[in-house]
């Protein structure tokens, strides 16, 4: 899989991320290192191998129960002087995976045709809309469409946490199968947040088992996170994210110019992810956060330089850490973390609770922990606390207690097969990896988050900027 470096070409180089070019020369390098470690299961190299029975009637077992050490072809082993028949095989192949994040500045001016061609040639589109998106900018879209001549169907969803289940997605099959969409060539578009893209990745992944679609991210939260990745995901039941399938879009166009029509929390709902890339890999995206975070609000990421600086460098921090380890074999993952107990947080606490707002809530609870271990001063987690509340995010939360943490964390455990692999920072700009968090030591932590939220919002000229059920002990 190849990622190009994505940076925004309205920005400066010194202001978009330091250090460019050996950063998407890195990824290169890494791509070459981890295609076949990626793509092929167990030590075998891409080919069909198959494996005669040995002294018991038994295939020779390997990893995921295979013979060992073939290289590409067709290997057949058993009796030479019998010429018994293979009785096992196993197939290894490698799947090349490549996708495209790039910003595209005006992506919906009728005479840029970057979308018109993202991700095949020129044709019919079925393009599927946020319906408060399509509200804002259906216009805009249906003059691009038209000014492309682009014969398309929209299909106008809605999309929050709520109606984000198989309902949606069957309904974009529906829709799809209607519109009687080509397999290959005529990739669907999604034009939304990260709710929508979701859905409509997660349809393209079981249409026809894989249908290309393209994104166009227009919140915040989508353009540095959910929309630069490769996974799909609608809740079920209880829980987040629980049906989802691995299929990053063809293409993705990010457009900061959509964010000057979202409002201000949703715009901290993005912050907050952003925030996650600073804490756990990149200290200078933090400082430039630390200085600036209020003037992004204020300013909704329209100003050139800043902004493009904190963009580039977020989606860049972001994809560097998927791109070797895509199909998430490898279970320690930085960009989980913030992603430990907000999940079953944020499920349990909806519609109260954005998902960056819960993702917050779970990276000051880890602050807190960080410090208690050492991990982090004193300074530097009260630094980072007073961040997250500058950018007008939740730091503590009624849930944010014993019961509610402990099954979240079993959870988390359950999805990280069987051991915690919980990211912390260690110091503002790296992480670590533990293991051994336990009850006793999660419930001091949330205590004492919760005393600091309750002093905080007790500061003259501070509490108007906490949420009604922020230092409460129960949810208003």
């Amino acid at each position: 899989m190849s990622i190009p470096h994505p940076q925004h070409p309205a920005a400066e180089p010194a202001e978009t991320a330091d250090g460019a070019e050996n950063a998407a020369s890195a990824l290169t390098a890494r791509e070459a290192r981890g295609r076949d470690r990626r793509a092929v299961p167990g030590p075998h190299s891409a080919g069909l191998h198959a494996a005669g029975p040995d002294s018991a009637g038994h295939a020779p077992a390997g990893r995921h129960g295979t013979a060992a050490g073939h290289v590409a072809g067709l290997h057949a082993t058993g009796d030479p002087v019998s010429g018994a028949p293979a009785a096992g095989w196993t197939v290894a192949t490698a799947l090349p995976v490549s996708y495209r994040v790039r910003f595209t500045p005006g992506v919906l001016d009728p005479g840029n045709p970057a979308l018109a061609l993202a991700g095949g040639p020129p044709g019919r589109r079925l393009v599927v809309v946020d319906a408060r998106v399509h509200e804002l900018h259906g216009h805009r879209l249906h003059r691009y469409l038209t000014a492309q001549g682009v014969e398309y169907e929209a299909l106008v969803l809605p999309a929050h946490e709520q109606v984000k289940t198989m309902d949606s997605v069957f309904q974009v099959a529906d829709r799809m199968d209607s519109f009687g969409i080509s397999r290959r060539g005529e990739p669907v578009i999604a034009v939304g947040g990260g709710v929508l893209t979701d859905v409509v990745g997660l349809a393209c992944s079981l249409y026809r088992r894989s249908t290309p679609f393209v994104r166009v991210p227009t919140t915040l939260i989508g353009l540095v996170d959910a929309g630069v990745g490769a996974k799909t995901g609608v809740n079920h039941g209880r829980h987040k994210n629980r049906l989802g399938t691995y299929h990053p879009a063809v293409d993705t166009l990010l457009d900061p110019a959509f964010l000057d029509t979202l409002d201000r929390r949703h715009l901290g709902n993005g912050l907050a992810e952003i925030l996650k890339v600073a804490l756990i890999k990149d200290r200078d995206l933090f400082e430039l956060l630390d200085r600036h975070g209020r003037s992004l609000l204020d300013e909704r990421f329209q100003g050139r330089r800043v902004a493009a600086a904190v963009l580039g460098r977020a989606v860049h921090g972001m994809l560097e850490e998927l791109q070797p380890n895509l199909w998430e074999h490898r279970l320690e993952r930085l960009m989980d973390y913030g992603h430990s107990f907000s999940p079953t947080v944020e499920m349990r606490a909806l519609p109260e609770l954005l998902h960056g707002e819960a993702v917050c809530v779970d990276m000051a609870l880890t602050t807190v922990v960080a410090q208690r271990r050492g991990l982090l001063d004193a300074a530097q987690g009260e630094r980072i606390l007073r961040l997250m509340r500058r950018l007008e995010l939740p730091v503590w939360h009624p849930l944010v207690e014993p019961l509610t943490l402990g099954e979240a964390l079993a959870d988390t455990v359950r999805h990280r097969d069987g051991r915690q692999r919980l990211p912390l920072p260690s110091g503002i700009g790296s992480g670590v990896f533990v293991d051994d968090l336990d009850a006793r030591e999660l419930a001091e932590a949330a205590g004492r988050l919760r005393a600091w939220s309750a002093a905080e919002r007790a500061r003259p000229g501070t509490g108007q900027a906490f949420r009604t059920w922020e230092g409460s002990e129960t949810r208003a």
